[in-house]
């Protein structure tokens, strides 16, 4: 049997990062005292990784390539999400340094989970095969338990990761029992291989049929939507605010573009079963999500419930590719899914950066009233967090508005009108609790009128992330574009 020497350059950025992960963990062993530089290396490798990334689509020219035996794709979809989990992860352990600072968890061990659980989205994103899939999703997953409970002083924080490990482990163990099903209907785990063997109709249906209930059960709880969501309010809530920010931000890229692997690429011909499945889902989400929000006073669980919401309208977008076999509105449908996805994730970083720049030693600012009178303690920052609470609502002209547009365009032009007219109307039943937060800001006397202190780099991007909101919302169609041509050239 000859080995064949798999080409090791499509995969550059996922080596190095994963190398950078042993040094890493040797440097902190040996350097403990220099606090600052698992930090620093953790930047570092991020920075690195996305500018050979940068360099690997230029080689490469956006060609869609094979490595590994087929185990591995290199695409313009995956290096193009790759790119924006460095920037989400990068922007996230700038926010939460200070914060876990203050409570003296900033420790090197939790940067190497962070580059370890970066790694584990790298595989997703750029698996052509059920098994890196599951090897990424686990890596992951596992990561962000052990860092959900990584202050072991905090009851809460060890409440919140038993309850995310139990409940991830089973969510798990649902998509891998679809994953065997799949394999034992169509007799192959390469996802052109199971699309191939659809397309032919030579596989079992029935449990076909069965598996893809299973896949799509995993793939619910990975993006925390109804029925599955019952692990959200409490992990958001329990963490702490800065590893809440990581959990709700870069994941979400990871589950898309799991979706998009299984789903799309894998078994594209049973569009018609899953989209039915994702249909249910959908609208539960958002109207659990938007209807369970305005009760709220924990404003991390607001965001949670927010949370479960907009990846229900994400959703939406998956949905609304092939109307009774009609596939000419699949590009459209899964493109504006991706930018509500990316989009969706620069709100986030800004709506719990907000609260990491209110929070101090001692004090969490985890309740709405927290964000009484704002206004007067810093008009600039509350601006900011009027644009992202604007932005999440969908209200002209900031980017969750054309991101809510984008995808009710794709469900209108599939033909669902009635699923639009919904989705609009529990949209503006949700934008409630994001006007709420306006209010209390600026209409209602701080209790706290002491001066918001924060690091400089902390303020500079957090400013920079709310004008990211209002500028893209201004000028959306250059990243509608990148997400258009990335998985245009992806196919």
């Amino acid at each position: 049997m000859n080995f064949v020497v798999p080409d090791f350059y499509p995969a550059a950025a996922e080596i190095f990062v994963a190398v950078m992960a042993l040094v890493i963990m040797l440097a902190s062993t040996f350097a403990r005292s220099v606090r600052w530089l698992g930090y620093a290396l953790t930047q570092l490798t991020l920075i690195a990784a996305a500018v050979i990334t940068i360099y690997t689509i230029y080689r490469t020219q956006g060609e869609v390539s094979y490595t590994f035996s087929n185990l591995f794709v290199s695409d313009l979809m995956g290096q193009f999400l790759k790119l924006v989990i460095y920037f989400s992860m990068a922007v996230a352990l700038l926010y939460g340094r200070g914060y876990l600072a203050d409570r003296n968890i900033d420790k090197p061990e939790y940067y190497l989970l962070a580059l370890l659980m970066t790694l584990g989205m790298m595989v997703m994103v750029t698996a052509n095969h059920m098994l890196p899939l599951y090897i990424g999703l686990e890596m992951m997953s596992l990561a962000l338990y052990t860092m959900v409970a990584f202050d072991r002083e905090s009851p809460r924080s060890t409440e919140a990761a038993m309850k995310y490990f139990v409940l991830g482990a089973l969510a798990s163990g649902l998509l891998l029992y679809g994953m065997s099903m799949v394999y034992g209907a169509t007799g192959t785990l390469e996802f052109s291989g199971i699309a191939q063997v659809v397309y032919n109709q030579a596989a079992n249906q029935t449990v076909l049929l069965f598996g893809l209930v299973f896949l799509v059960a995993g793939i619910s709880f990975k993006l925390g939507v109804v029925p599955f969501h019952m692990w959200v309010p409490d992990v958001y809530q329990g963490a702490p605010t800065a590893i809440t920010l990581v959990i709700a931000t870069a994941p979400k890229l990871a589950a898309f573009a799991m979706a998009i692997r299984l789903l799309v690429w894998g078994l594209f011909d049973l569009a018609e079963q899953w989209q039915t499945m994702l249909m249910l889902v959908a609208v539960a989400s958002i109207a659990l999500g938007n209807l369970a929000a305005i009760a709220q006073q924990n404003i991390k669980r607001m965001l949670a419930y927010s949370g479960i919401s907009h990846m229900g309208f994400m959703l939406l977008g998956l949905l609304a590719g092939v109307v009774e076999g009609d596939r000419h509105f699949a590009l459209n449908a899964y493109s504006s899914a991706m930018f509500y996805a990316v989009a969706y994730v620069i709100m986030s970083l800004a709506s719990f950066g907000m609260i990491i720049l209110l929070s101090r030693a001692g004090f969490e600012a985890e309740n709405i009233d927290d964000f009484k009178g704002l206004n007067k303690r810093s008009p600039w920052f509350a601006l900011m967090m009027m644009f992202v609470m604007f932005s999440m609502a969908g209200i002209p002209f900031f980017v969750g508005f054309f991101a809510k547009l984008s995808v009710l365009q794709a469900v209108v032009a599939a033909g669902y009108f009635w699923l639009a007219v919904v989705a609009v109307i529990l949209s503006v039943i949700g934008a409630f609790y994001y006007l709420r937060v306006v209010k209390v800001m600026y209409f209602d006397a701080p209790d706290d009128t002491s001066v918001i202190r924060a690091p400089a780099e902390l303020r500079v991007l957090l400013s920079a992330n709310g004008l990211a909101i209002a500028g893209l919302g201004l000028a959306p169609q250059m990243l509608m574009s990148l997400c258009a041509y990335s998985l245009l050239a992806s196919l």
